[in-house]
């Protein structure tokens, strides 16, 4: 391979993983004008932000199989072209349904962009040079959620939120050249003999029902008052059998897309549920940020993405020592439990914010976050594979990416009810403690009726706004302490997934582990 052809092979690669990861959070910022423009609540946009989520979630662990099956540049083509496709379908869409649609199809096509690209790129290095790989993939791996923010706030504030999905198209397209000019096919892709495999159209379909009803029921169960609701009860059954079905299902059927037979490993178990906890706790919280701070404190889109980017150097300082850590044999427990260290940091910190906190208050919360997220992504991975045959080594990573994504997804819908749950409480006890015979209450009518009567209202008119005015700073209170409470569930997660560290083995790995194992990640 020649040096020009390595070079390409890295840009196309590591933007290509770089544009999917962005697209995990991009949409958080411009969730405010995504609702409004198209007449839907904050809490119905979300499944904007979850839907891709969703999507990743059903096609990360087939994207093995279908690399196989399909050739792997085929495959990565195609993957580009529907990701770009689905990008302009998001732009031009006229309704949330149409747009969540076509975002759950973009997430179809972006989930195999990220370990694809990064089997490509290792296969365009020698073995002794497939750390500086792993450096520069880590690198953007743990950028892209948190540049997703700032890129959006800028597109938002400065142009239209279809913008945020357009500017996918030229990149996409220039992918899409580049790949099918540079990326070579691999000897066995020449010769496919797709009748010898089995493709797992139940697991697949069992996955993808049971995953999809669970998530609706976590999104819309607070606002449908739970069980009272005829399809929160059908799809919590849905839910049920689809979930319950995929686990037997992959473990008794001779050809399973997934093999859940290696989770008898407790250390992969525990990793899986950690995982888990990593994907609930960034993706929350990248979600959560954003809408908090411009709901009710003021933030333009930009000063919301921007507000991110501590978060997003201080993960890509850690992440080369962290790797190059590894390699050398570190025990990536030692990682682990720092990285759920940061994140408990990050959360509690986050949750003592005031509707008069500055700026620079959350500098410190989102360098804990980006700490953590370094700390937790490749080294929970690693962790995964100790004590696992090389054999099982691809299923158990394939697990691994897949839990996490479906922590994030879960992350959103969880927070997200967590806080219209905890707006009622708010709003209910503020509304308790506000006494028409206080004179502080008293006083705040009377300026706010003297205010209104001054722009020419009468006083019955100007009454009715005064209480409508106080009625709206009492449901901005209640919604702001409810995120503040999202951001300590984070924390509370967090804590309450430290005994799972117990399951884990804190054997080094060596060499012949270490490169099995980064063979199995892509």
């Amino acid at each position: 391979m020649t040096k020009l052809q390595r070079i390409v092979i890295v840009v196309t690669t590591v933007s290509a993983a770089i544009m999917e990861l962005i697209d995990t959070s991009i949409v958080n910022v411009a969730l405010n004008q995504i609702s409004g423009n198209l007449g839907a609540t904050i809490e119905d946009a979300s499944w904007v932000v979850t839907a891709y989520a969703i999507a990743n979630v059903i096609i990360i662990p087939m994207t093995g199989f279908l690399a196989k099956y399909f050739g792997r540049k085929n495959y990565y083509l195609a993957s580009i072209a529907i990701f770009t496709l689905a990008s302009y379908l998001c732009g031009i869409s006229n309704s949330l349904p149409e747009l969540i649609i076509w975002r759950f199809i973009q997430g179809i096509g972006g989930g195999a962009l990220l370990s694809t690209s990064q089997g490509i790129l290792f296969d365009a290095f020698p073995p002794e040079k497939r750390g500086v790989a792993a450096g520069m993939f880590g690198l953007g791996v743990v950028a892209g959620p948190a540049l997703g923010p700032t890129l959006g706030g800028l597109i938002v504030d400065n142009y239209a939120w279809p913008l945020i999905f357009d500017i996918n198209i030229p990149f996409g397209i220039v992918a899409f050249l580049l790949a099918y000019n540079f990326v070579d096919k691999k000897p066995e892709e020449w010769n496919i003999d797709r009748k010898a495999m089995t493709i797992d159209w139940v697991g697949i379909i069992a996955l993808a029902i049971g995953v999809g009803s669970l998530q609706y029921v976590l999104e819309k169960g607070q606002s449908e008052d739970w069980f009272q609701n005829y399809y929160i009860r059908l799809y919590s059954v849905t839910a049920f059998i689809g979930l319950v079905g995929f686990i037997v299902w992959e473990l008794y059927f001779e050809h399973p897309f997934i093999n859940l037979k290696v989770l008898k490993s407790p250390n992969l178990a525990g990793s899986n549920i950690l995982s888990f906890v990593c994907g609930f706790g960034l993706f929350g919280s990248v979600f959560l940020f954003p809408v908090m701070t411009q709901r009710f404190m003021g933030y333009s889109p930009t000063e919301a993405g921007f507000a991110l980017v501590p978060g997003a150097i201080a993960g890509m300082l850690c992440m080369p020592p962290i790797g190059i850590s590894l390699g050398k044999g570190a025990k990536p427990l030692f990682y682990v439990i720092l990285g759920f260290i940061f994140f408990i940091l990050h959360g509690y910190l986050s949750s003592l914010a005031t509707p008069d906190t500055s700026r620079a208050w959350f500098v410190l919360p989102q360098i804990f976050r980006g700490m953590g997220t370094a700390c937790l992504i490749v080294p929970l991975t690693q962790q995964a594979v100790v004590g696992l045959a090389p054999k099982d080594m691809p299923y158990g990573i394939a697990l691994t990416n897949m839990l996490r994504q479906l922590g994030g997804a879960f992350g959103i819908a969880t927070v997200n009810t967590y806080v219209a749950r905890q707006y009622a409480i708010h709003r209910t006890d503020l509304v308790t403690n506000i006494q028409t015979n206080s004179g502080l209450v008293e006083e705040r009518l009377n300026t706010l009726i003297q205010g209104a009567t001054a722009r020419g209202l009468n006083s019955a008119d100007a009454g009715k706004v005064a209480l409508k005015i106080m009625d709206i700073s009492v449901e901005k209170q209640a919604y702001l302490l409810s995120y503040l409470d999202g951001f300590l569930l984070i924390s509370i997660f967090f804590i309450c997934a430290l005994p799972f560290l117990f399951m884990l083995k804190t054997d080094k790995l060596d060499e012949q582990t270490r490169k099995v194992a980064a063979e199995a990640a892509h």
